[in-house]
């Protein structure tokens, strides 16, 4: 009987394998013997209705440690380190040089275009360098250098925007430099400034679904005032009806204090869905469909579904800039990580060196293998403790290498799981071949743009595959090639 399952497994091996070369050396083959077996469906845009929105997922241990523990404020440091790249587009454009004397909230870079975004001072103090700054992507930008003066004064020509209508909010908030502040750092003066008619479904982002991070979470249970504010400027600005507030539904406390809030609200119908608590529930497509059933379908954004979705923590920022005229200047960062001594919450001036949260929160117990932005799925890796928290950054980990090891990676056995557990339905192990080959063209057939990079992938994979990290590559290799065919044309 073992020698029985040995060979059947050792079949069933063999014609995975068979299989996800197949797919990849006929892939457009099998987009169409796909078509086959969906009445009805001609085109790949019309298959990927069917068969990229399984929005599967994984249950990550959650770790989230820093919960219970009461947030804290950091004291004056002693110097910032303000880079002008913290957002999606251009950089902003240092309005400051060396000597000048600025205080919180003064405006140290403009915003280059209509994608960009302002950079206020997050300390009161002196200007001492403008430098280069290699940020962790690479690539290098501008940074303000300031040395605190340690008093915090706030700019005296700090108050409320004056807000009346809807031209006069999008241009509050292209002013108060707020971003997205649970991702990429998409401008959200950008993301709102659309015909307010389009806007059908205000999605507010508050699943927190990566291990650790739970600064999203103190701000749901501190700042349902701001929130709330915020919710009525948009309905009386640009008239958004119809808000949802998603939230995990491990996070019991977080969902009462927005069911509390929400019933406060009575000019919108703002409703809290309470959502399972899977992994990646916070992806912005993923949490699109499981509140309104719409697909965000390749290559289209949110607001061609009428959905726009905002991080809970920026909310709260439009609602505080809304108040109190004070721009985007702090942020709650959760530290954790077996190397942090005492692990919290912490609200930081941006730009605070990575060092000084770690001596503020009582120092490192040891060496960390890894220090991370963000969480464990989807963070980056920092070069060193010089670097400075972003208006994106929700959480620095500093991994034990216990924590940090990664096992080493075997040869794939053409399992499916990848494929199975992505939330889109994508084929991660034939992307891999397909870039190991640089083909082009199967990249593109297997929808590898569609990836999110939630790291899914590569997290249930038995044979320990980079898969996310392939996929990353092989987007990367799809934007040169897009870039080279617009300089032929």
């Amino acid at each position: 009987m073992h020698s029985l399952l040995n060979h059947f497994l050792i079949f069933k091996v063999l014609t995975l394998d068979f299989t996800a070369r197949f797919m990849y050396n006929h892939v457009q083959w099998v987009y169409c013997a796909v078509d086959t077996f969906l009445p009805h469906r001609h085109n790949r845009k019309e298959r990927y209705k069917d068969m990229a929105f399984y929005l599967r997922g994984i249950h990550t241990p959650h770790r989230k440690n820093t919960i219970k523990q009461p947030t804290v404020r950091i004291n004056s440091p002693a110097f910032v380190t303000i880079p002008m790249t913290m957002h999606i587009g251009k950089p902003a454009i240092p309005t400051v040089k060396v000597g000048d004397l600025v205080q919180i909230g003064t405006k140290i870079g403009e915003a280059d275009g209509r994608i960009s975004s302002n950079i206020y001072s997050s300390v009161s103090g002196k200007v001492t360098k403008l430098v280069e700054y290699l940020q962790y992507n690479g690539s290098a930008t501008t940074a303000v250098v300031i040395e605190s003066d340690g008093e915090m004064t706030v700019d005296p020509a700090i108050c409320p925007p004056a807000v009346h209508n809807r031209e006069d909010l999008i241009a509050a908030l292209r002013e108060s430099g707020i971003v997205g502040l649970g991702g990429a750092g998409f401008p959200t003066h950008v993301k709102l400034d659309v015909e307010p008619e389009r806007i059908e479904h205000l999605i507010i982002n508050g699943a927190e679904c990566e291990p650790y991070v739970t600064s999203d979470t103190v701000t749901m249970l501190t700042r349902a005032d701001d929130m709330a504010y915020a919710l009525r400027e948009l309905y009386r600005c640009l008239g958004i009806i119809n808000v949802v507030i998603a939230i995990e539904n491990n996070k019991k406390e977080a969902i009462a204090a927005m069911r509390e809030m929400a019933g406060a609200v009575t000019e919108c119908n703002v409703s809290v869905k309470s959502l399972p608590s899977v992994y990646p529930q916070g992806g912005e497509k993923v949490l699109i469909y499981h509140t309104t059933g719409r697909k965000v379908l390749e290559n289209k954004l949110p607001i061609d579904v009428g959905c726009v979705v905002l991080n809970c923590t920026t909310l709260a920022a439009i609602g505080a800039y809304l108040k109190t005229g004070m721009p985007l200047v702090e942020k709650c960062v959760t530290v954790d990580g077996g190397s942090v001594k005492n692990p919290q919450n912490v609200i930081v001036p941006i730009g605070t060196s990575i060092e000084d949260l770690f001596n503020f929160c009582g120092g490192l117990t040891e060496q960390p293998a890894k220090i991370i932005y963000g969480g464990p799925m989807m963070g980056i890796t920092v070069r060193n403790t010089d670097t400075p928290v972003l208006k994106n950054t929700n959480a620095i980990l500093a991994l034990t290498p216990k924590e940090a090891k990664l096992p080493e990676p075997t040869a794939c056995i053409r399992c499916g799981t990848c494929t199975n557990t992505c939330p889109f339905g994508l084929a991660p192990a034939a992307i891999a071949l397909a870039y190991e080959k640089k083909d082009i063209e199967a990249l593109k057939a297997l929808s590898v743009g569609t990836c999110m990079e939630c790291g899914c992938c590569s997290f249930v994979c038995p044979a320990n595959r980079p898969l996310v990290q392939m996929n990353k590559l092989s987007k990367q290799l799809l934007r040169e090639e897009q870039m080279k065919e617009a300089k032929k044309s």
